[in-house]
């Protein structure tokens, strides 16, 4: 007896968006069975190992293919792991379980949504691309009960009891009529050669009276010689090993020798993945031990700012029994992991010399990678290298240390930033202008990350790495402006601090002032402003607030009337009035939020129209 559920997700416009939107071309969906069935094979085979018991079900893995014109059917057969009931409904009964209603959300706002389907785990149900129905006869390794699972891709699907000699699944697509030739077998061998040859597990095709034949190569592509492959051939592998659908900005493959011995295949995607920044993204390489799939996505083979690398390392000398355990604690995956970062490092290192190239990588995984500065002791001022970064020198335009250093100006001491969420509102900062004004560039920060590792990385090849409010010694000049007289301007400097009392910590002169009248800083050794922005916008601790310093500009012309007026009893309303104004003002230029807007904007209205 079937029993009928109900798909939990948004099927209907999940299903439109797949068959309508999400694929290119068509026969993409052989190519995303094909390689459900390799990754089935793989899981048996890594099962065998642990349970000696399922040997006889790993023997003679191999994937077939049974078209059927006269019936308009297509079958993809695996003598996999299989399925159970509870396989069935919770990997195909939701679809994209992964986050069906983000799938949708993206799927709909982007109208190249292809690179959205490795994403989301989709990629099964691009066969309602081709077929009215799909039936699904598994067994699971192990168990005895075999499940035959059947959909239209419209309102659900049915779950009954079958029978099935041997493990594995057989999917069979009930083709539409305008998807015939998808049982023409020359058709057939030519989509398996171009997508999926680097299977290395044999792909049969059967031929009906004229035999079987294997279609592609049968053999692990990492362990070809390099020559001999093509860039198609490692872009589909590519496809295969990430669920992406993007090219890859960046192939790196080899062979270390020596000591250990071990085979990386590695690709650096082209476009960020959605859960780049999510927490519970599964990050890793897929490890191999003589061609034996070990296990999926090991964390431990790459550093977690490295988390967007694909691919897969094989390697001879770990044990094929190897645990999560001993993946953590063997000396010799961290070896592995070394070597893996080292080769990475270096390749990236050749790519960044031209630079609309090396953009492409940056705007993708830029943030992502400067995570390595803070996490990566060993390989710290090597990734500085390679991180790039705005600056005051050009905003459209990145830069990296060492080009800042080229040009520093003889007498300046060290590389100098400042950190925000905007590049051109940091342009625009008050604390900037004497730096204009000596012509010493400095660094816009505006990563969250770049308030961590600018607190672990303080010198660059030498030159001290310092926040703007450090830059005492670089900014001496002799001013020859008017200034407001020591007398007055301690005067107004006592009545801003007492106004703002429980708002600023304290009211100070300074000279790094050119053209502004004030601007906002903090305590020495106290978070920034931007550090505290992003801490109470994710809803974290304020408790230890950075204390505010309010600092004028003595040279400026109204601190100048003002500082005359602090002596004026009668002007004493102007001055509480022009205080919160220019407090006010400090707060908008570093992108903090006012706490009167009407207030202030009623005085400034004030002002304006006393000026008419």
């Amino acid at each position: 007896m079937s029993e009928k559920m109900e798909f939990k997700a948004e099927v209907n416009k999940m299903l439109d968006i797949v068959i309508n939107s999400l694929y290119s071309e068509k026969q993409i969906f052989l190519r995303e069975l094909i390689s459900n069935a390799s990754d089935a094979c793989d899981k048996i085979k890594y099962m065998a190992l642990i349970n000696p018991d399922l040997a006889k079900d790993a023997a003679d893995l191999k994937i077939k293919i049974v078209p059927d014109a006269e019936n308009k059917t297509l079958k993809i057969i695996d003598n996999g792991i299989g399925m159970n009931k509870d396989d069935l409904i919770n990997h195909l009964g939701t679809i994209a379980k992964s986050g069906t209603a983000d799938f949708v959300n993206n799927a709909k706002d982007n109208g190249s949504s292809v690179d959205l389907i490795g994403q989301f785990g989709v990629g099964f149900y691009s066969a309602f691309m081709v077929a009215d129905k799909v039936e699904i006869l598994t067994r699971k390794a192990g168990e005895e009960q075999a499940w035959f699972w059947v959909s239209d891709g419209i309102g659900g699907f049915e779950i009954s009891e079958a029978k099935k000699t041997e493990s594995g699944t057989e999917i069979k697509l009930f083709l539409k009529e305008a998807e015939k030739d998808f049982t023409d077998t020359v058709y057939l061998r030519q989509i398996i050669r171009l997508y999926s040859d680097h299977i290395s597990y044999p792909i049969i095709l059967d031929l009906g009276k004229a035999g079987e034949e294997t279609v592609n190569t049968g053999s692990a592509l990492w362990t070809r010689n390099k020559a001999e492959i093509t860039k198609e051939q490692y872009n589909e592998f590519y496809h295969h090993v990430s669920k992406n659908f993007d090219e890859p900005w960046m192939t790196l493959h080899f062979k270390a020798e020596g000591n250990l011995e071990y085979t990386g295949l590695l690709f650096v995607p082209s476009t960020q993945p959605y859960d780049l920044f999510q927490p519970d993204r599964k990050n890793g390489l897929k490890l191999y031990v003589n061609k034996v799939f070990i296990s999926d996505k090991v964390e431990e083979l790459l550093p977690n700012y490295l988390r967007f690398v694909k691919g897969i390392v094989d390697s001879s000398d770990l044990p094929l029994n190897i645990s999560r355990e001993m993946l953590q604690q063997n000396l010799m995956v961290a070896k592995i992991r070394n070597g893996i970062v080292n080769r990475l490092l270096k390749e990236l290192k050749k790519r960044s010399a031209d630079y609309d190239d090396y953009l492409k990588f940056w705007t993708a995984f830029g943030t992502a990678f400067k995570e390595g500065i803070y996490e990566d002791f060993a390989n710290r001022e090597e990734i500085a290298s390679l991180s790039r970064f705005y600056s005051t020198d050009n905003l459209e335009k990145l830069t990296s240390l060492d080009d800042y250093i080229s040009r520093m100006k003889p007498e300046q001491k060290a590389i100098y930033y400042i950190t925000g969420d905007d590049v051109k509102v940091l342009a625009n900062n008050p604390q900037l202008e004497a730096f204009k004004a000596k012509g010493i560039e400095v660094l816009l920060l505006i990563d969250p990350i770049d308030e961590f590792w600018t607190q672990v990385l303080f010198k660059y090849k030498d030159k001290d790495i310092k926040h703007i409010s450090q830059a005492a010694d670089d900014l001496k000049v002799e001013r020859k402006e008017t200034k407001a007289k020591e007398e007055d301007l301690n005067k107004l400097i006592a009545f801003m601090a007492k106004e703002l009392e429980g708002e600023v910590a304290k009211v100070i002169s300074t000279e790094k002032l050119t053209t502004s009248p004030v601007s906002l800083s903090v305590l020495d050794g106290q978070m920034s402003i931007h550090l505290e922005r992003l801490m109470r916008n994710h809803q974290q601790q304020t408790a230890f607030a950075s204390q505010k310093v309010l600092e004028l500009n003595p040279y400026h012309p109204l601190i100048i009337k003002l500082a005359e007026a602090a002596s004026d009893p009668t002007k004493e309303s102007t001055l509480k009035d022009m205080t919160m104004v220019l407090y006010d003002q400090a707060l908008i230029a570093e992108g903090e939020a006012i706490k009167n807007p009407s207030g202030y904007a009623e005085k400034v209205s004030a002002y304006m129209l006393n000026c008419i």
